[in-house]
């Protein structure tokens, strides 16, 4: 009984993530490769969008395990669109960049 207990709380938690992640506003990423000397490295990221504003997060580790992060976001309204972006550095340094669209 214990079994089958344990195989429909695991149904039903796959259930949910594979709902969660069909959800047409938010997206997630994620990939890995070797580099030409033999080095891995990995990236994973996710957003989600809503109102006209969206908002998202990346990690890029690179062969050494050193890691950068990068955190977002955007919004829209009238043809006009602005954002800013904050990556942080390995050592904790941290870089913030800002943006703006307009259509003519």
């Amino acid at each position: 009984m214990l079994r089958i207990a344990t195989l429909v709380i695991a149904a039903a938690s796959t259930l949910a993530v594979m709902a969660h992640a069909s959800d047409a506003n938010a997206w997630s990423r994620s990939g890995s490769g070797t580099g030409p000397n033999g080095g891995k490295w990995s990236s994973n990221g996710s957003g989600s969008c809503s109102g006209g504003s969206c908002s998202s997060s990346q990690k890029f580790t690179g062969p050494a395990g050193n890691t950068t992060t990068r955190k977002g976001s955007t919004s829209c309204s009238g043809g006009s669109c602005s954002g800013t972006a904050t990556y942080t550095g390995p050592r904790g340094q941290t870089v913030k960049r800002t943006r703006s669209v307009s259509r003519y």
